[in-house]
């Protein structure tokens, strides 16, 4: 029989919540694009904004290599990933793929209360977009295609995409711009429209040309800001 988990003590507990807290902040500062592809995370800058040990700094920087969002240099140091332009293709590929898929699915099960659901995530970006509230938009933007995979209830698919929406956060050094998040938004309400119609066709196309244009959207923005900065903001 296999053995049951060793129960956390209080201490391995509290090492392990401090990782996540670590972990939750640069991957939020880089999902809302606030920390750019080659920004240099320093050990013992981040542990001393959370009041921690070098050991768990590193403890999150191995989980965030390991998701491909940090890349760790012997010698130089913990970097925010900087994915090559193939890197790039291919994760907007498997994105249309994965989407794909879940907006036909969607289609079929789709309930009058997830779609009053989906109009208010809708207003969300809408008010966001409007007010240029940068992180606000981008977040919530991203977020559209999480709540679509939770719809069907299936929480790998979520926490997939959750991962390749940080990945693409970080492509070609580049941010979104204020027109192409308009663009976007306006993108989301007609896909809604079509999961209201139950139209599989028109969902399918429209999340395909979704996915090209933010790819294809994508413009390049100022210098990364400064780490300690990015960080007590979200700590």
């Amino acid at each position: 029989m296999p053995k049951k988990p060793t129960p956390l003590t209080p201490l391995c507990a509290e090492e392990a919540s401090s990782t996540e807290k670590i972990v939750t902040a640069i991957t939020d500062a880089i999902v809302e694009r606030r920390l750019m592809p080659g920004t240099k995370l320093a050990e013992q800058k981040i542990a001393d904004i959370f009041q921690v040990s070098r050991t768990i700094v590193r403890k999150a920087l191995n989980q965030l290599s390991r998701d491909h969002l940090v890349t760790l240099e012997p010698a130089r140091g913990a970097f925010v990933a900087t994915p090559s332009l193939e890197e790039a293709r291919q994760v907007f590929q498997v994105r249309a793929m994965l989407e794909g898929a879940m907006v036909r699915q969607l289609c079929a099960t789709i309930t009058a209360d997830q779609i009053t659901a989906l109009r208010t995530h809708l207003e969300q970006e809408h008010d966001a977009v409007h007010r240029i509230d940068v992180q606000g938009r981008t977040r919530l933007l991203a977020d559209f295609h999480v709540v679509l995979a939770r719809m069907l209830g299936n929480d790998v698919l979520a926490e997939l995409l959750a991962d390749l929406l940080g990945r693409s956060s970080l492509i070609s050094l580049m941010y979104q711009s204020t027109h192409s998040a308009l663009h976007s938004q306006e993108e989301h309400v007609r896909l809604v429209n079509a999961l209201e119609k139950r139209d599989a066709r028109a969902a399918l196309r429209l999340m395909e040309q979704h996915i090209q244009s933010v790819e294809r959207h994508l413009r390049p923005d100022t210098p990364p800001p400064d780490l300690a900065t990015v960080l007590r903001a979200a700590h």
